[in-house]
Formats: structure tokens, C-alpha cells, sequence
């Protein structure tokens, strides 16, 4: 039997270090041998996660390893009927083939179906015109605000594990990242009352997000309450990514900041809607809240794009006004997944609790393997076992020693995932 404190010398562990060995230096070499060397802002954050992943499982497959990919946040699920047939009329219509404008019908009845889920889903009275801004995409907004708000000098706090934007997004800006290191024994709730008054006194945004990405960590309305008060005492901009919001197993429903009185003063909310309508591909998302910042946003994005293709901005009304039972039906699959898969990893003998939120399950590694990274553990999945998750490393520095698993596949396919899983941790004796 492999002892626990060998277990870094295992074949199979030593294959993976040599591997990620190779991959490093292969990246290395080929930074070397360009011409033009990338900005320092680029050279400040490290490859993206997904594209390692996607490096790996092309090794893993190329091998004819049946690959079980639960790494990459992309609902499987079908987007609603309703809506593909109301694109396939639109995209015929010659009309929606231009430049997107900023009064056209399309782009104002947008912003009225955006500000009128809000209402009927939060209670929240938005004015469409100001209140209301519509993005390619809730990751472009949201890299986009740090581009036009932060300076050289300026703090941006970031609680930490998160998800990776919001802290590339500073760095690519300029900013100053400041992290806030959150942790189970939290709720994974950043701790305010912590920072130091130096730090506070330079910062200009917050950027927190809930139900979490990556930790599933959910918050309550006086959580918000807290942070709005915080915000406004410090005149601080908190920027809260409400990717999520449907994805709430434990109580009735995740609450949105702007539901707390004053937070239009300093906040603004990001949607999308890749995950709770399946629509990843379409790249629509929104921000809503503080009409200063919006305008700011706007301004920014007009020199950078030309708007959204009407087509998509079309179907987003569909689905925004259309019939809610598919986000229900989207739910209750996750939640199933959940139930299913967690529980077959705690009888494997890998403990992990329960997600309340998003429809990922973050996982402490084992014991028996806690010699390992995050990263190179994420590895031996793939190789032993032909199973995907994104290493915790990935979501920043205080996310190292976990994995992160998207329950993107269907049921059979996380059944079969956690027997594989079961094998590699039998490796350990």
C-alpha cells in the first residue's frame, strides 16, 4: 500500500509533473522565439484556466481517452424552443443585419424586457433608459468597468477564491488588485471590518458575487445590507456579479443587491443569460444600477464595439417576457446532479458539503493527496481517469487545495465520472 507522505512519488503523479513540465516550457519557448513581446499588463496574469484544460483533455484524447468533461462552466442543456424558433424568423429579417443603434426598436424594447424581469423577479423598479445597460456578454461588461474606472493608483478589493474576470480585469485596466482571502469557516463571505484603513481609503471597487463562483457560497439580504452601508460610508462602487441568481437550493431565493435602499447610490448588478437560459453562445448579458456608471460603461464600449446583433438582442426579449418554466425545469436538473453526484464522492471517500448555489460542487482535495496542486491533482483526474475539473489555483491564490467540478453532464455521465474519480482515489491505499 502507497504511505500518504510517498504518495508525491507515485508513477502516476510523477507522469503528471512531467507533463505540466512540458506544457510549461513548450509555452515558454514559444514567448522566447517571438518578435513582438506582449505587453506588461498581459504578461501579469498567468494563461487562462480554460485554455490549460483545453490543452489537456486534447492530450487526454488524442490518447482515445473517453473524456468526461467537468471543468468549463457550459451548460449542456438546450436552450428554450421558443426562443431558437423566434431567431430563426429574425435572422431572415434584412433589417437586424446592420450596425445596432442606439434608439432602434430591438435595442429598446431590450432594455424595457430587462427592466421588467427585474421587477416582476425583485421587486425592482429600473428605469430603462439610464438604469439599464445591455453587454455582449455579462465577462465583457464586467472586464470592461475595471478599463473605465480604474487608474494606475487605484485599489479594486476582490474577495478570493472568485472568478477569474474580476480580478484579470483590474490587471488588464491597470488597476490595483487587493485581495480578500475568504474561506469556509467565513461562508465565504468577505470580512469588511478587516481591511485596513490605508487600503480602504484607496479603494475604488468592490467586486463580490452571489451565489459564488466557485465556492457555491450563498448570501443573504443582510449580508448586502452590510455592504451597501460599508459602500456608502467609504464611497466605495460595489459590483456584484448575479450570474447565478436562479441557482439557490437552500431557502427560497437569492436576493439582489439593489433590493437593499441606497444601493443604486453606489452599486451596479451583472446578469447573463448563459446559464439560467442555456445560452452561452449567444453572448447577452446585462448591468442594471447606478446610472453614472452605467453612462461610464457605455462610453467605453462605444469606442470598443458596435452593439449587440439585433437577432440576439431580439431573443433576449423572448426570453427575458417568454414563459419562466424552462428556468425551473433548468434548476431542478442541476439540483438532481447535485444530489446525485456529491453524495457518490462522499461514499468514495472524498468528503465534501453540500452546494446551496450555482451548479458547481468545490471540493477540498483529499488528504491523502494534499502533496499535490491544485492543479496538477486537476491532472491526474485527467489521466487516471479521464475526468475534467478546473483546479481552485485557477480562481486565485487562496482557491489552491481545491477543485472545482461543473455539473455539465448528464446524469449516467457524473455516475460514471465518480466511479472513475473512486479508482484514482483508491491509488492512494
Amino acid at each position: 500500500m502507497t504511505r500518504v507522505s510517498d504518495f508525491t512519488k507515485h508513477p502516476s503523479v510523477l507522469k503528471v509533473k512531467q507533463r505540466l513540465k512540458e506544457q510549461t516550457q513548450g509555452e515558454s519557448n514559444r514567448t522566447q522565439r517571438s518578435l513582438f513581446a506582449p505587453a506588461q499588463r498581459l504578461q501579469q496574469i498567468p494563461p487562462y484556466l480554460f485554455t490549460i484544460l483545453d490543452q489537456l483533455k486534447a492530450q487526454a484524447k488524442s490518447q482515445g481517452t473517453d473524456v468526461i468533461d467537468l471543468g468549463m462552466g457550459n451548460p449542456d442543456l438546450p436552450p428554450p424552443a421558443h426562443v431558437l424558433e423566434k431567431m430563426k424568423e429574425r435572422v431572415m429579417d434584412a433589417e437586424n443585419h446592420g450596425y445596432s443603434r442606439p434608439n432602434g426598436e430591438a435595442e429598446r424594447k431590450v432594455r424595457e424586457a430587462i427592466a421588467t424581469w427585474y421587477k416582476r423577479k425583485f421587486n425592482v423598479t429600473l428605469d430603462a433608459t439610464s438604469e439599464v445597460l445591455p453587454l455582449i456578454g455579462s465577462k465583457e461588461g464586467i472586464s470592461h468597468l475595471s478599463l473605465a474606472f480604474l487608474d494606475h493608483d487605484d485599489v479594486a478589493l476582490v474577495p478570493n477564491p472568485t472568478y477569474p474576470p474580476h480580478f484579470n480585469g483590474i490587471t488588464l485596466a491597470g488597476g490595483t488588485l487587493h485581495n480578500i482571502p475568504i474561506d469556509e469557516a467565513g461562508g465565504y463571505l468577505p470580512d469588511l471590518k478587516s481591511l485596513k484603513p490605508a487600503v480602504v481609503k484607496k479603494a475604488k471597487m468592490l467586486f463580490i458575487s452571489y451565489p459564488h463562483n466557485p465556492t457555491t457560497a450563498v448570501a443573504s439580504r443582510a449580508f448586502f445590507k452590510d455592504v451597501v452601508e460599508w459602500a456608502r460610508k467609504h464611497s466605495v462602487m460595489v459590483v456584484h456579479d448575479f450570474a447565478y441568481s436562479d441557482f439557490i437550493y437552500e431557502g427560497e431565493r437569492a436576493p439582489s443587491i439593489l433590493e437593499i435602499p441606497g444601493a443604486s447610490e453606489v452599486a451596479v448588478e451583472f446578469h447573463t443569460l448563459s446559464k439560467s437560459y442555456c445560452l452561452p453562445g449567444m453572448r447577452f448579458g446585462f448591468t442594471v444600477g447606478n446610472r453614472d456608471v452605467l453612462a461610464s460603461l457605455s462610453k467605453i464600449k462605444n469606442y470598443i464595439d458596435f452593439g449587440i446583433f439585433r437577432v440576439v438582442q431580439w431573443a433576449a426579449v423572448d426570453a427575458l417576457l417568454g414563459p419562466q418554466d424552462f428556468v425551473t425545469q433548468t434548476i431542478s436538473t442541476y439540483g438532481r446532479r447535485r444530489d446525485l453526484f456529491v453524495p457518490l464522492l462522499n461514499k468514495a471517500g472524498w468528503p465534501i458539503p453540500m452546494p446551496k448555489g450555482t451548479f458547481y460542487v468545490w471540493a477540498r482535495i483529499p488528504k491523502a493527496f494534499s502533496g499535490l496542486t491544485s492543479l496538477e491533482f486537476a491532472t491526474l483526474l485527467m489521466q487516471e481517469a479521464g475526468v475534467v475539473a478546473a483546479p481552485g489555483s485557477g480562481f486565485g491564490e487562496y482557491g489552491e487545495g481545491f477543485l472545482r467540478f461543473a455539473l455539465v453532464e448528464p446524469d449516467a455521465r457524473l455516475h460514471d465520472a465518480a466511479k472513475r474519480i473512486e479508482r484514482v482515489l483508491a491509488l492512494a491505499g
